[in-house]
C-alpha cells in the first residue's frame, strides 16, 4: 500500500512540475493571435499531416496583407519609372476639329461678301494640325530623372523584403509556440490519465477504509489544477494556429505532429552576422537606394539652371471648300492651308533666385539621407550583437537544461533502485522526479527560445537561411 501512494506522490509531482512552464507559451504567439480571427479548438494531436514550417513561410508571403500591400507599392513606384521614361518623349499635342463656315469669295484686295459670319451660305471646314518635340540635350535633367524613379524602385523592392522578413519572424513565433503547447499539452494528458487511474484506486482504498482521505482530496485538487493547466494548453495552442491561419490565409492549417528542435545552423563569429548585415539587411538597402535617389535630385535641381535643347516638329492643314484659297504666300489665309516644319528649339525658364533655393533644400535632403544611413549602420550593427548574444545565451541555457534533465533522470533512477532493494523510502522519489519533468519541460521552453533566437538574428541580418526550418 506504501509504494502505491509513493507512485501517486510522483505523478502528483510530475503533474506540478509542468503548470508552471506552460505560461511561457503564450508569449511566443499572443501577438499573432491579435490580428487573427478565431480558430476551431484542434484536436489532442495533429493527425500527423500538415504544412510544414517553410511551407506555412511561402503561404504567409504569398497571402499576408502587409506583403501583399508592399508588393502593391512597389507595382506603383515601377509605373512612376515606366512614365518617367516615356515622359520626355511624349511632348506631342494634336489639335483638330469640324465647324461651319460662311461662303467668302475674293482676295486680299476685293471679296463680294463681308465679314458676317453667319450667312445663308454656309459650307463645312475642318482643321488638323499636330505638334511636338523631341529633347536632344537636357543637360541631365532626364538621366538624372531616371536615376531618382530606378532607385525608388529599389527603395520600394528591398521594403517588399523588409516586410518579408517581419512576416517570417512572426510565423516562427507562432509555430514554434504551437508546437510547444502542444508537447505541453501532451505531457499534461499523460499524467491526467495516469492521476485519474490513481485517483479511483485510492477512492476505492478510502471506501474501504484501507488510505488517508487527505491523500485522496490532495490527489483531486492537483488533478483539477492539471485540467485549468489544460484549458490554459488549448488557449495557447488555438491562439498560435488562430495566428498561423491568418498569416498564411488557409482556414484550416494544421501542422505534422513533430516535436519542438533546435536550429541546425552552427553559430559562427559576430563579424561574420555583421557583414551579412550590410549585404542583405533590407533597411540598409532601403537607405542606400535613397541615398542614390537624393543625388539624383540634386543634380535634377542643378540641371534646371540650365536650357532645354530640342527638335520641334510640327504638321498642319485646313480645308474649308465655301472659303476662297489664297495663294499668295504673304496672305493669311486660316481656311485653307497645309503646313509643316522642323526647327532646332531652346527654352529657358529663367527663375535662378526660386531654382536656387530648389537646389539648396535637395543638398538638405541628400545630407539628411547620408545622416540616416550612419544611424542605420550603427542601429543595425547594435540588433545583429543583441539577437547574436540572445543566440549564445540560448545555447548556453540549452545545454545546461539538457545537463539538468540528465542529472535528474540519473537521480531518480538511482532512487528507484533504492526502493526497489528496500534501502530508499518511496517518498524520496518524489524531489528527482518532480526535479526530472521540471528540467525536461524547461529544456523543451529553452529549444524554443533558441529557435526564436536564431530567427531574431536571421531578422537583424538579412539572413534568412540561418533561421530555423522546422526540419
Amino acid at each position: 500500500m506504501g509504494r502505491r501512494f509513493g507512485c501517486i506522490r510522483v505523478l502528483v509531482a510530475l503533474a506540478l512540475a509542468t503548470l508552471g512552464p506552460l505560461a511561457s507559451v503564450a508569449s511566443a504567439d499572443e501577438d499573432a493571435s491579435d490580428a487573427a480571427q478565431p480558430a476551431s479548438a484542434p484536436t489532442l494531436r495533429a493527425s500527423g499531416k500538415g504544412f510544414s514550417l517553410s511551407r506555412c513561410l511561402e503561404l504567409a508571403e504569398r497571402n499576408h496583407p502587409n506583403v501583399l500591400m508592399a508588393r502593391a507599392r512597389l507595382e506603383q513606384v515601377r509605373a512612376q519609372l515606366d512614365e518617367a521614361h516615356y515622359a520626355p518623349f511624349s511632348q506631342w499635342r494634336v489639335a483638330g476639329g469640324v465647324a461651319l463656315a460662311p461662303t467668302v469669295r475674293g482676295n486680299n484686295v476685293f471679296s463680294p461678301n463681308t465679314d458676317v459670319a453667319l450667312t445663308s451660305s454656309l459650307g463645312v471646314a475642318w482643321r488638323f494640325g499636330i505638334d511636338g518635340l523631341v529633347p536632344l540635350w537636357t543637360f541631365g535633367k532626364i538621366t538624372n530623372l531616371w536615376n531618382a524613379a530606378e532607385a525608388n524602385v529599389k527603395v520600394n523592392a528591398a521594403n517588399v523584403e523588409k516586410e518579408r522578413d517581419v512576416v517570417r519572424l512572426d510565423v516562427r513565433k507562432a509555430y514554434f509556440g504551437l508546437q510547444l503547447a502542444r508537447d505541453g499539452r501532451l505531457l499534461l494528458t499523460e499524467v491526467r490519465g495516469a492521476l485519474r487511474k490513481a485517483t479511483e484506486k485510492l477512492q476505492e482504498a478510502v471506501d474501504d477504509e484501507d488510505a488517508d482521505p487527505i491523500d485522496l482530496l490532495k490527489l483531486q485538487t492537483f488533478s483539477a489544477e492539471i485540467d485549468v493547466r489544460q484549458a490554459e494548453a488549448e488557449k495557447f495552442i488555438t491562439m498560435a494556429l488562430a495566428g498561423l491561419r491568418f498569416y498564411t490565409g488557409v482556414t484550416d492549417l494544421d501542422i505534422p505532429d513533430a516535436p519542438i528542435a533546435p536550429p541546425k545552423h552552427r553559430l559562427g563569429h559576430l563579424s561574420r552576422y555583421l557583414s551579412a548585415a550590410r549585404l542583405y539587411r533590407p533597411e540598409l538597402m532601403q537607405v542606400r537606394a535613397g541615398i542614390t535617389a537624393r543625388t539624383a535630385q540634386v543634380h535634377l535641381a542643378r540641371s534646371q539652371l540650365f536650357p532645354d535643347v530640342g527638335l520641334i516638329l510640327h504638321f498642319g492643314m485646313s480645308t474649308a471648300p465655301e472659303v476662297a484659297n489664297q495663294i499668295n504666300p504673304f496672305v493669311s489665309d486660316p481656311g485653307n492651308y497645309f503646313s509643316y516644319g522642323a526647327a532646332i528649339g531652346l527654352q529657358w525658364k529663367l527663375d535662378f533666385l526660386p531654382q536656387s533655393a530648389r537646389i539648396r533644400f535637395a543638398e538638405a535632403q541628400l545630407e539628411e539621407m547620408t545622416a540616416q544611413q550612419r544611424f542605420a549602420l550603427g542601429g543595425v550593427a547594435s540588433e545583429v550583437e543583441i539577437a547574436y548574444a540572445e543566440v549564445v545565451e540560448a545555447q548556453k541555457r540549452l545545454e545546461a537544461y539538457g545537463k539538468a534533465t540528465r542529472y535528474a533522470r540519473r537521480w531518480m533512477v538511482m532512487v528507484q533502485q533504492g526502493i526497489d532493494v528496500g534501502t530508499s523510502a518511496d517518498k524520496d522519489l518524489v524531489d528527482p522526479a518532480k526535479s526530472y519533468a521540471q528540467n525536461r519541460y524547461n529544456q523543451l521552453n529553452a529549444t524554443m527560445e533558441l529557435d526564436l533566437a536564431m530567427s531574431r538574428l536571421a531578422r537583424a541580418t538579412g539572413w534568412d537561411a540561418i533561421a530555423p526550418d522546422g526540419t
